[in-house]
């Protein structure tokens, strides 16, 4: 577990997507409950993100660790 918090604009820059849709992605049932909340801010666990984009996005998954990905 890295226990780094990511907010909507991290989860953007991780997809390669706008700030919007990373937001509207976030609203899904399928993805992880923020970790914190303070007045409109929303941190996320990258750990639990990267479980989600695995399960949901697997055209953005990080390949294992120790493999090239070729």
């Amino acid at each position: 577990m890295s226990g780094e918090l990511w907010t909507t604009g991290d989860i953007a820059r991780r997809l390669g997507v706008t700030s919007e849709r990373a937001r509207q992605l976030t609203h899904r049932p399928t993805f992880p409950a923020p970790r914190q909340q303070a007045a409109h801010i929303r941190l996320w666990d990258a750990d639990d993100v990267e479980q989600w984009i695995t399960a949901f996005r697997p055209e953005n998954a990080e390949p294992p660790r120790g493999t090239t990905g070729a």
